[in-house]
């Protein structure tokens, strides 16, 4: 009876954080300050080769500030922080790129923690683009 209950709870551990983000968030569909204009598209030409590259962009700059921060050991509870104070600041500029840095902090963090580990650090900053990248990387 005790190795059920044991069982149960375990799982409960690692559903339900990923079952209260998806609950609490799947309303949000789309942020008013996020920017909803097409990207653009950048293709390479022999005419511009010997052109020097374009610096980062703020949100790719962001992106690799907070892996590193991962990789130095931080938790990535607390990068995931960092990654909200961040948007909540620069809304126009980051928003629309939120999903994709969170999912790819939920990568870096299997590679870091192992799948249970990092899971458990989940939290709705960007929806649940944390745990997606957490569940790709599984």
């Amino acid at each position: 009876m005790t190795h059920t209950a044991r069982r149960i709870g375990r799982s409960l551990a690692l559903v339900l954080p990923v079952v209260l983000v998806l609950s609490g968030t799947l309303a949000v569909t789309m942020v008013p300050w996020a920017d909803n204009t097409p990207s653009q598209i950048l293709t390479a030409s022999a005419e511009n080769v010997s052109v020097p590259a374009k610096p980062l962009a703020p949100h790719e700059v962001l992106r690799d500030k907070l892996l590193g921060e991962l990789q130095q050991g931080r938790e990535p509870g607390v990068v995931l922080t960092h990654l909200q104070q961040e948007v909540d600041k620069r809304p126009s500029t980051l928003a629309a790129h939120c999903v994709g840095i969170a999912r790819a902090l939920g990568e870096a963090a299997v590679k870091a923690y192992g799948p249970t580990r990092a899971q458990s650090y989940a939290r709705p900053v960007c929806d649940t683009a944390y745990a997606t990248g957490v569940a790709a990387a599984s």
